[in-house]
């Protein structure tokens, strides 16, 4: 038993906060690691073991906020793993390995510690829509109090170390999750992907790295943490990356309701017709057809749909939440019938 309620909505899609027409959610993750200790990819069993017992005996005390949860990720079933995975809690890389390993998560899904995944510490706090300056406090706020309980590895010239090269430094990714419909449609979603590239920004599908953007849905996050204060990535994020995408999204919006809305309206009430009347639905053509309903509601060309049903059905349709929800042994064929069947349960 994990302790959060899978039918609810975390943190991530609460459809609130700044710009959450475009930015779904925002997240600030830092990695650290215990000094003393090998590298998570490096270390023995023996000292996974170690690494899980002294963030159990500090963590929960440190991060100072009630409704905290510890995880036993190494103790679950793999459908509850994935569970967490779906929900961005933790990633594929934890979710999986014989290794000791565990998560402390906030029952409200805003807070998560990823313990012996790539680093012994990966900690994230997620915010509903634009809200990188608070997710920012918060997090540093508990890499504080961790840090003035455990000793954290850091080099006077490179700054924390990481695993992975490219964490060196402050440890810390900046990360937006974006829904970008209008510049799928408009064929200029290659405006955002030389943008980033020219940033040194990384431009991901739904569940980051090496995968797919679902229902339009990307994750752009900084690549460097070496030569730069948090306070100046802060800055760089928040006030030079995150308006341009947007804008680029509002106005490929504007230009699909002027000049193209014949075929911006048959998207949106095509996509409530299927949805509304479908059988079989499989993941990719579902969230396919919520991001385009997901643009009309949010357009005003579509009414009397909740913005937040929709949210919340881009999670409750992935494939371990309906396993879960109806029947742990349903197969893929199953899966596809019983998702049809929920999207039209909660459109109706």
């Amino acid at each position: 038993m994990i302790g959060l309620d899978f039918s609810s909505t975390g943190e991530w899609l609460r459809g609130t906060g700044p710009d959450s027409d475009v930015v779904i959610s925002t997240r600030v993750r830092l990695a650290r690691n215990i000094a003393g200790f090998n590298f998570a990819n490096r270390a023995e069993r023996s000292e996974h073991q170690q690494v899980v017992a002294l963030a159990r005996e500090h963590v929960m005390s440190c991060c100072e906020r009630q409704g905290l949860l510890w995880v036993d990720v190494a103790s679950l079933q793999p459908l509850d793993a994935t569970l967490l995975v779906e929900r961005h809690l933790i990633s594929k890389h934890l979710a999986k390995g014989d290794r000791p390993r565990a998560a402390v998560v906030h029952s409200d899904e805003s807070l998560s510690i990823m313990i012996n995944e790539e680093d012994h510490f990966r900690m994230q706090v997620i915010r509903s829509g634009r809200q990188t300056v608070d997710a920012f406090t918060e997090v540093n706020r508990i890499d504080d109090l961790l840090g003035a309980k455990l000793p954290f590895a850091f080099h006077k010239r490179f700054g924390y170390l990481t695993a992975c090269p490219t964490n060196v430094g402050t440890g810390i990714r900046f990360s937006i999750m974006l829904h970008l419909p209008a510049l799928m449609m408009t064929k200029e979603i290659e405006r955002v992907r030389r943008a980033a590239h020219d940033m040194q920004l990384a431009i991901r599908g739904f569940y980051g790295e090496g995968s797919d953007a679902l229902g339009d849905i990307f994750q752009i996050s900084n690549q460097t943490t070496l030569g730069k204060t948090e306070a100046q990535l802060l800055k760089e994020f928040d006030e030079g990356v995150m308006p341009k995408v947007v804008e680029y999204e509002r106005r490929a919006r504007q230009v699909l309701v002027e000049r193209r809305a014949s075929l911006l309206d048959d998207r949106c009430h095509r996509a409530l017709g299927i949805l509304q009347n479908a059988r079989l639905l499989k993941l990719d053509e579902a969230l396919r057809l919520l991001s385009h309903l997901r643009l009309g509601v949010q357009l005003g060309r579509i009414t009397g749909v909740d913005p937040q049903t929709i949210d919340r059905l881009l999670v409750l349709v992935q494939p371990a939440h309906l396993q879960k929800t109806l029947g742990e042994s349903l197969h893929q064929a199953e899966r596809t019938e019983a998702r049809a069947t929920l999207i039209r349960q909660h459109l109706s």
